[in-house]
């Protein structure tokens, strides 16, 4: 029997039509399945209360409070009245209280001030000395924390707890769901509660096998289903939560072990090194010294190169290790053997870099297309190769002719964006795709690209985001790992500080001054701003830009924009007589294209750009970014951007530029990329601070996380586990036919709009 059986029935047989439709209308769920698995976010005590001072600023919560005061007053500009009620999370009984194991003996309780418009049940009901759940947004208003309008359950009419004795009701932990402003934590409870008595639990079957259940004394499906919604004491969801978290990791692992044992049963060309061929041609000419890890990633990539199963390798590395001569080296390697490469770059700007960098790179051993008489196949090996640009935005003849040189073989290396993935690309013989900025793919576009060889082709992927060995597991868990560590000799340190100005407005006139010194020392800027008008939200990578922020009156910010700041400092006196010029992604191809060469030319002092710069810009006269609103980025962008000042052995310098207070949470972000230059210290930081749907992709397509209770910084022991057990199953049963329940799994969770985040990062 299939597990879908009961698990993909529609809703509306086991709860009724009308809860279905407000279920499927406020959570997007359709199927008894999807609601079953819609587990609590966590559970509250019914015997304490919630610490006001751990409720977050702009957030949906759901807290237990008692009523401290309450009063209601007429309105002054329009008819009716507010209810205004205080909350406390004292008890108003001993000094001592614990909550979550913390003594807060002596400490000033939290108040919350709470407002309802018109009122009149909570007028009635919120009487002093009650204890009630209350859910909603907190706010700030004149500087305190509140919530307006929000829905309220008192404790002592809770439905839920009807016929219970005193004892078994203090002990039952209330479930607090993600809750929704329209669809309170209570009232899909109360629909859940409903969806239990009537499903048929004991039809689902486990996806884990009876051994691994056995050894981990894991519940039995149907009765951890239950108690993870129902449990009678806090032992209830704890143990039904650690059945559901390593069935999580062990569905997860399983499919990546699946992946890699498909991936090493294909058959690839192998692309042996040939002695005296274009490699070792370029490594003759190169005017310095590969580093330790350059040369041992090197060495590992030439081994995997020249086997018959195709090379699939994920190679991290700081900002500026090195990465893009390594991707060349194992390029040459493949040309040599008669393949060709193609790089994926994730925008136009990059794309181009990485062609004249590559170019001017080879020198010589760089074939001019122009100057070529070599015909057919021409990149194919030889004593030069013909590296070959394709983007969107090339004239109708250069494309053509670009994908003409891609079909011959005439181009031995095609460096292109998405364009590359266009169905009127082929290639002669693709033997190595190399994916730069792995964040920005999903895993249909890398397979459009691995289609179009007639082999299956070897693959790298680069990253200059560091990732925590768990995510690694967890989001790349089919490709092996290498890490470049260590910085070329050359690089020299940047130091970065923040800028708050909200506490030192004068300090605005200082930046300009300095960026005035800079360059009057020879020197470069850079000055990013998070928007390219004031009618965009800027070119922010998927995922990384935030809401927009809010003062403390609910005023939103103007954010800094491209147009705006040029347009200032084009009248700034500090900056009298200093070049600039704008960059951003709406600009024609040439303009970028110009905007960038001159900066690189130096003719240009001071670029304005957005985060196009963000990835492979390498001006290494360039010792100054000034970011601007600089709390509108994450971390990995922030730490992405710095890097690209202090590349040509002069110091660099980052300033993060915020007009937040200084106690606002988005600055706790500015202090750890301040703190440190350490990638993969604010890897760890990033993933702390970010939610969990941004950890692994999933907002980037405007869903919630794709993990529901796996934590890839909390659990790696529980991912480690499971990995060790998939790899198991997977190497006796390849294709899961004793395990069918496990494969239907799988298959569940790797629906099409899941699979993408399985190789995104």
């Amino acid at each position: 029997m299939g597990m879908s059986a009961e698990l993909d029935l529609g809703l509306e047989r086991r709860i009724g039509k009308r809860s279905a439709a407000v279920i499927e209308k406020h959570l997007g769920l359709t199927t008894v399945g999807g609601l079953l698995n819609y587990f609590p976010r966590r559970y509250l005590n019914r015997g304490e209360l919630t610490p006001i001072s751990d409720v977050p600023l702009d957030e949906e919560v759901t807290l237990i409070a008692r009523v401290v005061s309450s009063s209601t007053r007429s309105m002054r500009a329009r008819r009716g009245n507010i209810t205004d009620v205080v909350i406390s999370d004292d008890d108003g009984k001993s000094g001592l209280r614990l909550v979550g194991g913390r003594d807060y003996r002596g400490k000033v309780p939290g108040t919350l001030k709470v407002s309802f418009f018109n009122g009149y049940r909570a007028k009635a009901e919120l009487l002093q000395g009650r204890r009630a759940l209350f859910s909603g947004k907190v706010t700030r208003f004149g500087g305190s924390l509140g919530l307006t309008n929000p829905d309220f359950l008192l404790l002592d009419e809770d439905p839920f707890t009807q016929g219970k004795d005193p004892e078994q009701l203090a002990a039952m932990p209330i479930p607090v769901y993600p809750a929704t402003a329209k669809l309170t934590s209570w009232s899909i409870q109360k629909v859940i509660s409903t969806l239990l008595e009537t499903v048929d639990l004991g039809t689902l079957p486990d996806p884990i096998p009876g051994a691994v259940s056995a050894r981990e004394k894991f519940l039995p499906v149907a009765e951890a289903y239950r108690l993870i919604h129902a449990p009678q004491v806090p032992a209830d969801w704890q143990h039904a939560r650690d059945r559901f978290r390593y069935q999580e990791a062990l569905v997860l692992q399983s499919a990546l072990a699946r992946r890699r044992a498909q991936l090493a049963a294909e058959e690839a060309t192998a692309r042996r090194p040939v002695a005296d061929g274009l490699l070792a041609a370029f490594d003759k000419q190169l005017p310095f010294t590969l580093t330790a890890g350059q040369a041992a990633v090197g060495k590992t990539l030439s081994e995997e190169l020249g086997q018959d199963a195709p090379m699939n390798r994920l190679l991290q590395g700081e900002v500026g290790s090195g990465k893009t001569i390594v991707a060349l080296r194992a390029m040459l390697q493949v040309v040599d053997a008669g393949g060709q490469a193609a790089l994926l770059a994730p925008t136009e700007v990059l794309a181009a870099q990485h062609f004249e960098s590559i170019r001017r790179t080879l020198g010589s051993l760089s074939r001019d297309p122009m100057l070529s008489g070599d015909g057919l196949l021409a990149g194919l090996g030889g004593n030069a190769v013909q590296v070959t640009l394709l983007t969107g935005s090339m004239s109708t003849g250069a494309r053509k002719q670009a994908m003409l040189d891609a079909a011959s073989g005439t181009a031995g290396i095609v460096i292109g964006t998405h364009a590359l993935l266009s169905e009127n690309v082929s290639f002669y013989d693709l033997g190595l795709i190399v994916v730069d900025e792995q964040h920005r793919f999903g895993v249909e576009q890398r397979d459009v690209l691995r289609s179009k060889a007639s082999r299956p082709p070897h693959l790298l992927v680069m990253t200059a985001t560091p990732i925590p060995r768990t995510v690694a597991m967890t989001v790349f868990g089919d490709l092996e790992t290498s890490v470049l560590n260590e910085l070329p000799v050359g690089r020299a340190p940047i130091s970065t500080h923040v800028v708050g100005l909200a506490e030192n407005p004068g300090w605005v006139s200082r930046i300009w001054s300095r960026s005035r010194e800079e360059v009057d020392a020879g020197h470069q800027v850079y000055v990013v701003c998070p928007r390219i008008g004031t009618d965009d939200d800027g070119d922010f990578s998927p995922g990384e830009a935030e809401p927009a922020a809010a003062d403390l009156d609910g005023a939103a910010r103007e954010l800094a924009s491209v147009t705006a700041v040029v347009e200032h400092l084009q009248q700034e006196p500090s900056l009298a007589g200093v070049t600039l010029a704008p960059l951003h992604g709406r600009q024609e191809p040439a303009v970028k294209s110009a905007a960038m060469a001159d900066f690189t030319a130096n003719r240009t002092k001071l670029l304005v750009s957005t985060t196009v710069i963000e990835v492979g810009v390498d001006v290494h006269n360039a010792t100054l970014m000034v970011i601007l609103d600089a709390d509108r980025f994450g971390i990995s962008q922030l730490h992405q951007l710095r890097g690209r000042v202090g590349r040509g052995g002069l110091p660099g310098t980052c300033l993060l530029v915020t007009t937040l207070e200084p106690g606002h949470p988005s600055r706790r972000r500015l202090d750890a990329v301040a703190a440190t230059t350490d990638g993969f210290e604010l890897s760890q930081e990033d993933l702390k601070l970010r939610r969990e749907g941004d950890i692994l992709g999933a907002s980037q397509s405007g869903g919630r996380s794709t993990l529901k209770l796996l934590r890839v910084l909390e659990h790696e022991d529980v991912i480690a586990r499971a990995r060790e057990d998939a790899q198991d199953i997977v190497g006796r049963d390849p294709s899961l036919v004793r395990h069918p329940w496990l494969a239907e799994a799988i298959d569940e969770y790797l629906n099409p709009e899941k699979e993408a985040f399985l190789e995104r990062g």
